[in-house]
């Protein structure tokens, strides 16, 4: 009997965001847009970085690697969703939950560190003008970027460890959208004790070490820009820094209340509601709010597409 109860689960069934019919292909268009939105967005905004020699300076590097990361994080979740809308079985294959949560973790967690360099990007610019160039040249850029990725490859990795530990005997269906760490633990006929000390742990150094990177940041940052006399030179450093507080808010908010809780207490509608920013909305408003209000952005975006045209004509 208890050989039974302990056979392997070769598949798991998706909840979805909704069981109402009469909204699953209004929410398909929906999410379709949202997400034709942000593959178009962070695609264009790698090409124009990459193409413009006016944009190759650490801030647009950063940027350029968020708008990889968060194409990424995007596609990982939101094809499944859509298809599991137009679906009535949404069935995902024990694999393919591991694969999505594994990459899920690594662009999630890579996301929350590279705001955090972002951070310190703009602290850097600001309150060390003359040093700039030598806090954030080519190279010490590159370790940055790949201490972000070491970090969500070492997190990650741990917790697809101590989830493949994890034996799945009662009930199948996953209470989510996609397959995410707590969704699935309670789902879980074994003791998921190590794996919620894991999540906590892991989630805790995610959230907390790039909050904390990022307020003593703002915390010079403001203290800098009160020190200038002219008001035009406190709005214009003021507003390299506007979207970028915008786009932390609503990531780590929806993170925080999503993983900082204990399981007991934490809703799974509520959740998936939580998810849905940082998975879905997040991707979407990253270009848009790091790029289309910015000044350099759109002069590089005219220079670019007149060239493209006069080409053409050409």
């Amino acid at each position: 009997m208890l050989q039974g109860n302990l056979s392997r689960v070769t598949e798991f069934m998706l909840a979805g965001l909704t069981d109402k019919p009469e909204l699953q292909l209004p929410l398909f268009f929906f999410f379709l847009g949202i997400y034709v939105v942000t593959v178009v967005g962070n695609l264009s905004m790698i090409t124009l970085i990459q193409f413009s020699s006016h944009l190759h300076t650490p801030m647009y590097f950063f940027l350029s690697s968020l708008s990889f990361i968060d194409l990424c994080h995007s596609t990982v979740i939101t094809p499944k969703m859509l298809v599991n809308f137009v679906t009535v079985k949404n069935i995902i294959s024990y694999p393919e939950c591991m694969t999505q949560l594994y990459f899920f973790l690594v662009f999630g967690i890579a996301e929350c560190h590279m705001l955090a360099a972002m951070a310190y990007d703009r602290y850097a610019a600001i309150c060390n003008p003359l040093l700039y160039n030598v806090m954030m040249s080519y190279q010490i850029c590159t370790w940055i970027i790949f201490g972000v990725y070491s970090m969500a490859l070492t997190g990650v990795t741990t917790h697809t460890l101590c989830m493949l530990r994890v034996h799945f005997c009662k009930a199948d269906v996953i209470n989510h959208y996609f397959c995410d760490l707590f969704p699935l633990l309670e789902l879980s006929c074994s003791d998921t004790f190590i794996n919620e000390v894991v999540v906590l742990c892991f989630s805790a150094f995610n959230i907390f070490i790039p909050t904390l990177t990022i307020l003593s940041s703002y915390v010079f940052i403001i203290a800098s820009i009160l020190r200038i006399k002219s008001t035009e030179g406190r709005s214009k450093a003021f507003s390299t820094c506007s979207s970028h507080i915008s786009a932390v808010a609503v990531f780590f908010g929806s993170l925080t209340f999503m993983y900082l809780q204990p399981s007991s207490v934490s809703s799974m509608d509520q959740g998936k509601v939580s998810s849905v920013f940082y998975t879905i909305v997040v991707p979407m408003m990253n270009p848009l709010i790091y790029s289309l209000r910015n000044k350099d952005v759109k002069v590089a975006l005219n220079k670019f597409l007149e060239q493209k045209f006069f080409l053409q004509k050409d």
